[in-house]
């Protein structure tokens, strides 16, 4: 019912057209493209061959997005004439959905579902396309919602309109840095090739200086060369920012509003023309049809071609599902890197102790330790690598710690397995062991062959003859595959059957032959 309500609504709005939802967020963050409706929208025989204008706007929630979409659904409406807003200054503000207050009001992403016609001076028939965005930084949206809804629109638009509220912050700056970033990450995995994004249109609500730079588009000029020079005199990151965003769209432009006037904060405002202060029409007068006219539209284009209605299904699917895909990066707070940062050091500087402290111990030209010592002073060092990184002061708390104190755990057990292989490495046993073990066997088989023979145990004789040679030949194919290199299988093959008659016969033999000597002594 409530759903059947809302369209009867929609309906009474506007007669030439409704706001149509195309993406939506779910309860557990993910997202919806609603495939059907942005086909019914832009596959309709009159438009779906015409090269698309899609314009949407985007920026903080609650600053007036879709109050500014409705005026120029209004301009569109109106053919672009000169006195289209003094033709519906009494008529109430219609299109998509608008209301004052302080909570959010627009969820998702939404196109209008009139594409407006426009001849370009060339002679040219485009499609316009408005769209609504959720608004960024509201306190019900992660994070990773917010930065899908803003890169999908800014990656779609052929001008973005970014709404800003008095004046350009440093942070909105770094915000659509972000935004950009992240954008032409996932436009890299496209494929397509197109890093720079087409133009981006700052809009300054309430601009409060305007006898430092005027309303207008004159004003939005210099403050925006203001803005986004580059001075030696700025730290590095600042000039960073400002070379990146300069790479990141074909045309860059501002464009300064004043404060609409006290009426509009009342709740029964309901977007009369009238009500509004007349400095604020005149100068979005001046604004939308700088982004609108048949002057001024810029057609999206993609791989140096021109995108037609029809392509930008398939674009917004693209675009969706690397947005989607699990190897986007995670983006986080400024607080969440600041966090991981401070614990990826702490934990490196204690790896870093462990390393120092067990070079010592068994580095380069250290001597052998047998099993027993090395566990030991690993156990040991081990202690003090996470003594280290308890006692460096971290942001997070606990909580947040103990996930890096594991990953230091891990990584502790794993730089001990290369220190034990390394240790192992200067095992005698480990280099002579296999030609010892062959001439203990050839000397044995030579003892018991001369006992054989005393004892005239002839087949005795000749079995242990046998054997020697065969002891012989191995030892001769084993120096082969160590001196040469080839057939590597059968070197390993003999190390490893010698080395169990090592552990099993030879050394039990020699440890208890030692421990006779000296209890005898």
């Amino acid at each position: 019912k409530l759903i059947l309500l809302d369209s009867l609504l929609q309906e009474k709005m506007s007669t030439s057209g409704k706001p149509v939802s195309i993406l939506s967020i779910n309860d557990d963050e993910s997202f919806t493209l609603d495939e059907a409706a942005l086909k019914t929208v832009l596959t309709s025989a009159d438009i779906k061959d015409k090269p698309i204008c899609l314009v949407p706007v985007a920026g903080a929630f609650r600053k007036g997005k879709s109050f500014l979409l409705n005026f120029m659904l209004r301009y569109l409406e109106a053919g672009g004439s000169e006195n289209w807003l003094e033709e519906t200054k009494s008529d109430a503000l219609e299109g998509f959905h608008w209301c004052g207050g302080s909570q959010r009001d627009t969820t998702g992403i939404l196109i209008w579902s009139k594409v407006f016609t426009v001849t370009t001076e060339s002679g040219q028939e485009v499609a316009v396309v408005l769209m609504d965005t959720q608004g960024a930084f509201d306190r019900k949206t992660s994070l990773r919602a917010t930065i899908t809804v803003f890169a999908l629109s800014l990656m779609t638009s052929s001008t973005f309109i970014y709404n800003l509220d008095e004046n350009i912050q440093e942070d909105d700056l770094q915000h659509l840095q972000f935004f950009t970033n992240y954008g032409k990450l996932a436009l890299d995995e496209s494929g397509c090739g197109d890093a720079p994004f087409q133009k981006l249109a700052f809009l300054l609500r309430d601009w409060q200086f305007p006898y430092e730079k005027p309303f207008g588009a004159e004003g939005g000029r210099q403050l925006l060369d203001d803005t986004l020079k580059v001075d030696d005199e700025q730290p590095e990151e600042l000039q960073s920012l400002r070379i990146d965003l300069a790479g990141c769209f074909n045309e860059m432009e501002c464009f300064l509003l004043p404060y609409p006037g006290r009426s509009v904060t009342n709740p029964a405002f309901s977007g009369l023309a009238a009500d509004i202060d007349p400095e604020f029409l005149d100068h979005l007068k001046g604004f939308i049809p700088s982004i609108l006219s048949s002057k001024t539209l810029t057609v999206k284009m993609a791989g140096g071609r021109e995108v037609r209605c029809k392509d930008m299904v398939h674009y917004f699917k693209s675009y969706m599902e690397i947005l989607s895909a699990d190897d986007m990066p995670d983006p986080k707070t400024m607080l969440n890197v600041t966090m991981e940062a401070n614990n990826v050091v702490s934990m490196a500087a204690a790896r870093e102790l462990y390393e120092e402290k067990m070079e010592e111990v068994v580095g380069g030209d250290k001597p052998y330790l047998n099993t027993e010592d090395i566990e030991e002073h690993h156990l040991r060092i081990a202690d003090l690598a996470i003594e280290e990184f308890d006692k460096m002061k971290k942001m997070g708390g606990e909580e947040y710690s103990s996930k890096y104190r594991e990953q230091l755990r891990e990584e502790i057990e794993e730089t001990f397995s290369q220190y034990k292989a390394h240790n192992e490495s200067k095992n005698i046993m480990n280099i002579a062991g296999t030609p010892l073990t062959l001439s203990f066997m050839w000397i044995c088989l030579y003892l018991l062959s001369q006992v054989a023979a005393l004892l005239l145990l002839g087949p005795v004789v000749a079995v242990a003859h046998y054997l020697q040679l065969a002891t012989v030949i191995t030892a001769s194919a084993w120096g082969y595959t160590k001196y040469s290199g080839k057939f590597p299988a059968v070197g390993v093959a003999v190390d490893g059957w010698t080395a169990r008659i090592w552990e099993m016969v030879v050394q039990p033999m020699v440890g208890q032959a030692i421990q006779n000597y000296v209890s005898g002594k």
